[in-house]
This record gives C-alpha cells, structure tokens and sequence, in this order.
C-alpha cells in the first residue's frame, strides 16, 4: 500500500467507526432531538379558564405557573380575563415560556456537566503537555483521537462549542428568548479561549480534533509537511468568507427565524440518524477537505470560532517566541498546518487563528518557540530579512 492509498483508508477507517459508533451511541443516550421549537398557535379567549387553557392548547403546568405566578392548584381555576394581562401579552409571554422549557426538555442533564467536567480534566492534561513541550506528533495525533471518541462519538454532538454560540442566536431570533444553561456555556467556553489561545476549539471540540486529526492522516511521521499536498489559503480570504457567513446566519435568523446551519451541520457526524442528503453531502465533502487545507470549517464557517478568535487577541497564554535564541531558520513556520505561525513569527500582519496545536514547539532546534504567559514581542529589526540573505548566499556557494 503506497502513503497515498493509506492516507485515504485510513480516513475511510475513521470515518466509518465515528458514524457506526455514534449511532450507537446516541441510540443508548436517547433523548430528544435539539432543534428550535415550533411557533405554536394558541388557542385563547378572556372566559377560558387557565386550566381549559392548558389543555386546549398542550402547556405543560409548569409554562402556566411561570407566566401566571400560580402559587397553587386553584388558581387554575382563574379566567384569562381575571389574571390582569392582556391576551396579546398572554400569547408573547407564553411562546417564550414554552420555548425555553422545550429547550430544558431537549438536554441531558446527566450527560452535560459530565462532559464539561471530562473537558476541564482533558484540557489540563493537555495544556501541561504543550507547556512542558511534550506533545509531539505521535502524542498529539493520540490526544485528537481520545477528544473525537470521546467527546463527540460517547458524549454526542451536544454541547459544543459553536452550539453556544449558533443555537442562541438561532433561537433569539426565532423565539426572542436566550436559553440561560447556553449563556453559562458559551462564557466558560470563552474564558478558556482567554485563558489559553483557542484551547477549548484546539484541543476540546469534538468537530475541531476530528479535522485536525483528518489532516494528520495526510502528514509524514514528523507532522511536517504533507503527504498528498496541502495548502494555507491567505486568512483573509478565510476569515472575509466566515464574517459574510456570520452576518448571512445571523441575519436569517432574525429576518425569517431559520437556522441555515441546521441543515448542514457538521457536528451531526456524531447524530448520523439526523443528517439529511444535503447534509451528507456538505459535511463528508468538509471532512475530506480537511485533509489538504487545516480545520476547513473553523476557519471558514464557525461562530464561535470566530467569537474565539477575537477573544484570543487577549489569550494569557498562547505561542511566543524568544527571539534571543531564535535562530530563524523559520522551521516553525513551515510545520504551522496554517499561516498562524508565520505572523506569530514576523508580526507583519493580522495573526489567524491558532489551535495551539504546537507542531511549531515540536520542531523548532533550540526550544525558542514556548506556550507561555505575557505579551508577545516583535522580532529585532532585519532578523529575517538577515537569515534569508545569508540562506541565498550559502546557495549561490554550493
């Protein structure tokens, strides 16, 4: 078998145990499937009592006593027109009663702070390897696999990331109500990107390791350059395409209360029972995107990826270099998937998005390239301009 023919069997493996294996999975977990809450019609007039009310149009009790203040049985005994709202009022306030509790219907609440609890333990595993310079390119191919089992394939595509983010908006503008569970999510997911430069998406996101493993497949052994040919489209070509993405998405949901993620979604690769042809289509073409250009969807499409990367302006920790022992042979820059590296590198330019895969720590010669806390400096004046002329030099020599 040549490198080439393994790289697409193996993909083909990969592929095939996510999808059998999450079906399964998802058929032992159960529960409802997430999706934004229908509009309802109610059915009303002032002389139905609240009780009638409920029933006519299928409240469950709870809806009632939120929107009514019931302090106990008999109140729903009352009329619509002795509760002292008007019924315009009525139908706004329970719309969005009934659409937030479908939402705490539709969770796992076994299965969720499970999950963020797994993350917190895995991410700190992972970030006191990338510190100690311990992830190399067999470890972290390993870590990207354990991440895809198990926070996508046993604990399924809900939560994530890009959901806090995507469903919020989604729903605000189908409903005009925000889900407070996703609001705490969607916070401590962006307090990690504060605290470690995209860690969260890096290392924890069920559809960001599945495509950063993807694109593994396709490298030699030392994670350096690919096997079939990879490319790193100019950020901003990427991140003009994930704005007009963002403002399409966000402008459709408020305009016609429709989520044109939804469809398409990628991180239904761990609910297969849920994608339609379209989405097939979209989501298999993505994953095999991925094995010639780094994290296709994160860096083109993802909400908070997006959110993320403004965020990581501010990261604590992140990819520094110390210029004092930098050598610049800029072998960082060209085992970097993306062109992360080289604007870290230079600071020429807007620095993209970084995963803080640490393929730059792997291979740089004199260890000047650290996952570290503070303020990234600017390379002394020439210092690349120098190390290339003097590479050109050798050249014109041999």
């Amino acid at each position: 078998m040549t490198a080439k023919t393994r790289v697409f069997f193996l993909l083909s493996l990969l592929l095939i145990t996510v999808i059998g294996t999450s079906h399964i999975s998802t058929k032992i977990w159960g529960g409802k499937p997430e999706k934004l809450p229908n509009d309802i019609e109610l059915v009303l007039s002032p002389e139905m009592s609240l009780k009638e009310f409920g029933q006519k149009n299928n409240l469950p009790n709870l809806v009632l006593k939120k929107v009514f203040q019931l302090q106990q049985k008999q109140d729903l005994q009352k009329k619509l027109s002795e509760t002292g709202i008007a019924l315009a009022d009525i139908e706004r306030k329970i719309k969005k009663a009934a659409a937030l509790e479908e939402e705490h219907q539709s969770k796992n609440w076994i299965k969720i702070p499970l999950k963020f609890g797994l993350w917190f333990l895995f991410l700190g595993v992972c970030f006191y390897r990338i510190r100690k310079g311990k992830i190399g390119s067999r470890t972290r191919k390993i870590l990207y696999l354990v991440a895809v089992l198990l926070f996508g394939v046993i604990l399924g595509a809900d939560p994530g990331p890009m959901g806090t983010i995507k469903d919020a908006i989604a729903l605000y503008g189908a409903q005009g109500v925000i889900f407070p569970p996703r609001l705490v999510a969607m916070i401590v997911f962006l307090l990690l990107v504060l605290l470690a430069n995209k860690f969260i998406c890096g290392w924890g996101c069920q559809l960001g390791t599945l495509q950063d493993l993807i694109f593994r497949l396709n490298r030699n052994k030392q994670d350096s350059k690919g096997i079939l040919p990879q490319f790193k489209p100019p950020f901003i070509v990427t991140n003009t395409l994930r704005i007009i993405f963002f403002f399409a998405f966000t402008l459709v949901a408020f305009a016609w209360a429709a989520d044109i993620i939804d469809p398409v979604d990628p991180f239904k690769i761990f609910k297969p029972a849920m994608i339609k042809p379209l989405g097939w289509g979209f989501i298999l073409g993505i994953l095999l995107l991925s094995l010639f250009i780094y994290r296709p969807w994160c860096h083109c499409f993802c909400p908070f990826g997006l959110a993320g990367w403004f965020v990581e302006k501010i990261s604590i920790f992140k990819v520094q270099v110390n210029y004092d022992t930098c050598v610049a042979c800029q072998a960082c820059t060209k085992a970097c998937p993306s062109t992360a590296m080289e604007a870290i590198l230079k600071k020429e330019k807007t620095i993209p998005d970084c995963f803080s895969c640490g393929s730059c720590i792997d291979v740089c010669p004199t260890g000047s390239v650290q996952f570290r806390a503070g303020q990234r400096e600017k390379p002394p004046a020439g210092k690349f301009y120098i190390a290339k002329g003097e590479e050109d030099r050798d050249n014109a020599l041999r």
